[in-house]
């Protein structure tokens, strides 16, 4: 098979916001606990957060993390995270049937943070909580000093402010099974008034608002009209999530989800302009697909797990190579709609439904997802360009599927054009060409790919063989061409004259 992409320097689709490649910690499971955070580990730190995690987070270069829920926010008192360890409350975890030591707070989270070079996007609780405490943890973050708050925050031991800049408006609230769930008509007044209590303090930090838990949902569609109805002049952000999974065993259906990313995310964009022209104004909403990831393997073992256990293995998805291949095509699906997707964030980022996993007292290693991810995040940085792909196709849940998801970005800062490629046919080598209009190409830099593994071969502590190789592409006049091997991911990076 064949199959030929064609990019014009003319033709850009939008420069990517380095967030789009977020991830996601929130206190559940061994995310936290064992995860990012092992006091007595040979690894640890003064503070009791794991090198090993940290060295690895850098790895994947991740910018931008959501804090610290997920479910768990909805339940969250905040003020139980701050001051003396040993003065901190236990409690129940309503959201995921544990028990929360509060052990890593607010400060323990930004330390490590900004660590490892990211930034923090903080959630409110919006479910059993509300505006008055969505205003104090605000100040308590970002005021420099003289209120009571800020001099807590001082008092506790950071003389300097937090600076967060980006908040969640709670997390879900369609949700039945959410703490607080609430009515779009009772969430959109609530977050409205929010926002702007908010931004009273602040009208530089930027604000997400809650769309649905996915697209699936009964209220889907409606719920979005409905609060942005209400929030539309106060927020910066809708947000969107969704996971999959391939529950029927059936490979050439689990590729293609990355079509309903697709149609899921221009979906909401029109609600989104819809309320735009209703309300007659210039303002663009944007999104933040703040929770997207497969997830799926750990459903059994979780349904048979003992309620209120302090950081229990619960969501710790072991993924295989198939589940890097859809990765792959997700992470291409996100970049193809940057002009709207600006934020987006893996969960999680260790241990739950995450590309990092950690043995407690042992090892830490990278999952099978970790590779596409990786890539994107370090090299995927730049200006999109529309991509015209001619390309076979195949049938799969009523669609027509193109046996190649691809786009490439031109990264100006590195002066090189990034190319990111997944073949999803099972056994057939797709011969692939770049065609780079109104460039002058170089040379070659890297060509990674993953390639020949079994669809079920996983990563272990013990085993990281399914991971990138080196690959040959060659340049023929304003061309790149290779041939892509059968179920691949593919990146491949060449230097502009």
């Amino acid at each position: 098979m064949k199959a030929k992409m064609t990019v014009n320097k003319t033709f850009k689709i939008d420069k990517v916001d380095p967030r789009i490649y977020g991830s996601f910690v929130e206190h559940l499971g061994r995310c936290v606990y064992t995860g990012i955070y092992e006091p007595g580990h040979p690894t640890a730190d003064a503070q009791g957060f794991r090198g090993d995690v940290k060295a690895l987070v850098k790895e994947l270069n991740v910018p931008f993390i959501r804090y610290p829920g997920g479910n768990f926010v909805s339940g969250y008192n905040w003020e139980d995270g701050i001051g003396p360890k040993e003065s901190r409350p236990k409690r129940l975890d309503l959201a995921w049937k544990t028990v929360e030591s509060n052990e890593v707070g607010i400060h323990e989270f930004m330390e490590w943070v900004n660590s490892v070079g990211a930034e923090c996007n903080m959630a409110v609780n919006l479910g059993t909580r509300g505006i008055d405490e969505a205003r104090n943890i605000l100040e308590y973050c970002n005021h420099k000093g003289g209120s009571y708050w800020s001099d807590l925050r001082r008092q506790n031991g950071s003389e300097e402010p937090f600076n967060i800049k980006t908040w969640c408006l709670g997390n879900e609230m369609d949700g039945p099974w959410q703490m607080g769930h609430k009515t779009a008509a009772e969430y959109g007044r609530l977050a409205q008034e929010t926002a702007k209590i908010m931004k009273m303090y602040d009208n530089t930090i930027e604000l997400v608002v809650c769309g649905s838990s996915n697209n699936t949902m009964p209220t889907y569609g409606a719920w979005e009209a409905e609060v942005l109805d209400y929030t539309y002049n106060d927020v910066d952000y809708l947000s969107l999530h969704c996971y999959y999974g391939n529950q029927k065993n059936d490979l050439p259906s689990y590729l293609a989800k990355s079509l309903e990313m697709d149609e899921f995310i221009k979906s909401v964009a029109a609600i989104c302009d819809y309320v735009k022209a209703k309300k007659r104004i210039k303002k663009t909403m944007y999104l933040s697909f703040d929770e997207w990831n497969v997830w799926y393997h750990s459903h059994t073992a979780d349904s048979k797990s003992e309620p209120w256990q302090q950081a229990p293995p619960i969501l710790e998805d072991v993924y295989n190579f198939e589940d890097a291949l859809l990765v792959g095509c997700l992470l291409i699906t996100l970049l193809k709609n940057c002009d709207r997707v600006k934020i987006a964030c893996m969960a999680q980022l260790v241990n739950v439904i995450a590309p990092i996993m950690t043995q407690p007292g042992g090892e830490a290693w990278r999952q099978t997802i970790f590779w596409p991810y990786a890539h994107a995040a370090n090299h995927g940085l730049g200006t999109v360009l529309t991509p015209i792909v001619e390309c076979p196709t195949y049938e799969a849940d009523g669609r027509q599927v193109p046996f190649i998801e691809s786009l490439a970005i031109h990264n100006e800062d590195k002066n090189e054009m990034v190319v990111f490629a997944v073949n999803r046919s099972l056994d057939t080598a797709l011969d692939f060409g770049v065609e780079f209009q109104g460039y002058t190409l170089g040379s070659v830099i890297e060509y990674k790919e993953m390639s020949g593994h079994d669809i079920k071969k996983t990563n272990t502590q013990q085993d990281g063989s399914v991971k990138p190789k080196d690959a040959t592409a060659t340049i023929d006049g304003a061309s790149v061409k290779t041939k892509l091997a059968p179920l691949s991911w593919n990146m491949i990076r060449v230097a502009l004259k």
